[in-house]
């Protein structure tokens, strides 16, 4: 008699799914009380069971969520992609997998940067402030600046980074990561994008655009186009989209450099 191997299940229990994600069964169930994530089937018994493509909705859901999107963007993107086919579903995780690819390349840099660290303070050694920060600056965005603003923008960039001080470096570290976070706070307060305090917000974003060489208008007001065509791409792009909350925070970003930039240049 011919053994058989155990066939796969088709779905799997919500306490699997949670264990298996990391997450809890109460999550689960808010993600489909909220609409985010109904389970495929609910059994006579009342148990949860997700099959595949629930597994790959959750997936998303919990990339989007470890890439900083608020509940609502989520739920927007995959609204959006709802009646894709597995092949365009499959391309949105490609587009996922390639910002895991190039965090974990951030990420192995700045491993390598601390552990230099590490050992040159325990031997005795001298500091060096540009062996220090590999893996910290704004290189992570290369290819973007140098498909939109040329090589030239780029390499300019680069070379006031890398010839800062390490205490400008994390200044101006803490000043962009302030910047997104009270953009992040006024787009969850409900407030207008053409209101008093979001276009105080607005005319910070330009100044600190402007502060960085080869942005164009450095050191006086930045290109109209160049404002404009920043907030588009916080929108399109969700690493971007990351430091302001999420798309719909990128979105209300946007629209306030749009009012900015139409009033003042």
């Amino acid at each position: 008699m011919t053994a058989h191997a155990p066939q796969a299940p088709t779905d799997w229990s919500i306490q699997e799914i949670a264990r298996l994600a990391g997450t809890t069964s109460r999550t689960l169930r808010h993600y489909d009380a909220i609409g985010l994530l109904a389970p495929s089937r609910v059994g006579h018994n009342g148990y949860r069971y997700y099959d595949g493509p629930a597994l790959v909705r959750l997936q998303r859901i919990l990339l989007l969520r470890d890439l900083g999107v608020g509940l609502p963007a989520v739920a927007e993107i995959l609204e959006r992609d709802g009646g894709a086919s597995p092949a365009a579903q499959a391309r949105a995780l490609r587009t996922h997998l390639d910002a895991l690819r190039a965090e974990q390349q951030r990420l192995a840099r700045q491993i390598a940067s601390v552990e230099h660290t590490i050992t040159t303070m325990e031997g005795g050694g001298r500091l060096m402030a540009d062996e220090m920060f590999d893996g910290f600056d704004h290189t992570k965005h290369e290819a973007e600046v140098t498909e939109r603003w040329g090589a030239d923008a780029y390499r300019t960039g680069d070379t006031w980074w890398r010839g800062l001080s390490a205490q400008d470096k994390a200044a101006y570290q803490e000043r962009t990561r302030q910047l997104g976070a009270d953009w992040t706070a006024a787009a969850q307060s409900g407030i207008a994008p053409d209101g008093d305090e979001a276009q105080v917000l607005a005319r910070r974003h330009v100044e600190w655009l402007s502060s960085i060489p080869g942005t164009p208008g450095h050191g006086g007001a930045p290109v109209k186009e160049y404002v404009v065509g920043l907030g588009e791409m916080y929108v399109a792009d969700e690493r971007f989209a990351a430091s302001y909350g999420g798309v719909e925070g990128a979105t209300f970003v946007r629209d306030a450099l749009v009012v900015y930039a139409g009033r003042n240049l």
